[in-house]
């Protein structure tokens, strides 16, 4: 198993920006979760587990993320991310945050009852999708990388696509020294790939009303200005 831990530094909040979607939570009780996984009918694994949390008191994002290296890991990498979820609901997390996370959900769960692992998140955190608050406001759909330009965060590293991820984590399950003749710079991409997601959840979340506000302010002089040309 691969685990990979990381700080990383982040600017002043203002609660004013934040999102406040159905349930009002503040950034140091979320889990900003996101899964990579290989899926070829059924789920078959999580390839990497990545989640950040908020550190008010030293103003940092703590990452933490777990990659599998051969098919024997299938269920260690369930049985921590297990252990990651219980140990932060004990320390005070309300909430998961994800991007449309409706598909992470159906794989871990699966997993989890495929392994005969109980546990309930809909009981032990509240439920915070990115996707559907944008839904919500915008009355249209987005992907992450397009919201990300929305909210002018620049991602760093090289953006993959899932069908590509699924094809690494295939070979993986297929041969159990596939990771082990990887090149190194191949898994960092990986695991940067996922620890921008989980990171830029908490950046969107947290600069919501700063750009969210503005396209509906944008949207309305549109309309306006329709209006004005029909007048």
């Amino acid at each position: 198993m691969i685990i990979k831990e990381n700080i990383i530094p982040v600017g002043k909040l203002e609660e004013a920006d934040f999102l406040n979607y159905e349930n009002k939570v503040l950034p140091e009780e979320i889990i900003f979760f996101d899964l990579e996984h290989y899926v070829y009918k059924k789920p078959k694994c999580i390839g990497v587990f990545g989640a950040c949390i908020y550190n008010k008191e030293e103003n940092i994002l703590h990452v933490t993320q777990y990659m599998i290296e051969n098919k024997r890991e299938i269920k260690d990498i369930l049985n921590l991310a297990l252990r990651y979820f219980k140990y932060m609901k004990e320390n005070g997390k309300k909430a998961i945050s994800t991007f449309s996370g409706n598909n992470d959900f159906t794989v871990i769960n699966y997993l989890f009852n495929k392994y005969n692992i109980s546990y309930d998140f809909e009981a032990e955190f509240l439920s915070i999708d990115i996707q559907k608050a944008y839904e919500k406001s915008m009355k249209t759909s987005i992907g992450l990388k397009k919201l990300e330009k929305i909210f002018e965060i620049d991602r760093q590293g090289e953006v993959i696509s899932g069908s590509n991820l699924a094809k690494t984590f295939h070979k993986v399950m297929k041969d159990n020294d596939y990771v082990k003749r990887m090149p190194k710079e191949k898994i960092e991409k990986i695991l940067l790939y996922n620890e921008q997601d989980v990171v830029n959840l908490y950046y969107i979340y947290t600069n919501w009303n700063k750009y969210i506000k503005l396209s509906e302010k944008e949207d309305n002089k549109d309309i306006d200005e329709k209006n004005d040309l029909e007048n």
